[in-house]
């Protein structure tokens, strides 16, 4: 199994189930890798379709196969509900480096509950991602999911000709 960085873009989701029956529901999401659980901010009343556009980092080490993302509804007077989760395979990411955003399935008690968009980056141990800790990719997504568009379709671009 490898060892290194997985870098995540957490995107956005659609199609989500709502929650709460008399406002839009504020989601957010636990991303966790094994022991590593970290958590985006709340999309504040964005309900079924959040936009988070946000980066996390975690440190990928032997008998690491899966990222699960469990999506919650944020309500300050009852306990947070559970929307549904998303188990994403980590084997391509780990063979391919890079694993452009695409939508995977959210599911709670195996019914379809939407989609959630992702976009994943790996760097081996060893290899030339020791420069990066994650610091300045969290905080430099200010323009927005253009910038993130223009790279995940650039090798797409170069290939189809």
């Amino acid at each position: 199994m490898p060892k290194g960085t997985l870098e995540v873009l957490l995107v956005c989701a659609k199609g989500l189930q709502d929650t709460d029956f008399l406002s839009n529901m504020d989601p957010y999401v636990v991303l966790s890798c094994r022991t590593q659980e970290k958590r985006s901010s709340v999309a504040s009343g964005q309900g079924t379709t959040p936009n988070w556009n946000e980066n996390f980092v975690f440190t990928i080490s032997e008998g690491t196969t899966a990222l699960k993302l469990k999506i919650m509804d944020s309500d300050t007077v009852s306990q947070d509900d559970f929307v549904g989760e998303a188990i994403i395979p980590l084997h391509s990411v780990f063979e391919a480096g890079n694993v452009p955003q695409q939508a995977y399935n959210v599911v709670k008690d195996k019914k379809f509950q939407g989609e959630v968009r992702v976009g994943l980056t790996f760097k081996p141990e060893g290899g030339h991602g020791h420069h990066s800790h994650g610091r300045a990719a969290g905080e430099s997504h200010s323009g927005g999911d253009r910038g993130y568009g223009g790279e995940s379709y650039g090798g797409w671009k170069e290939s189809s000709y």
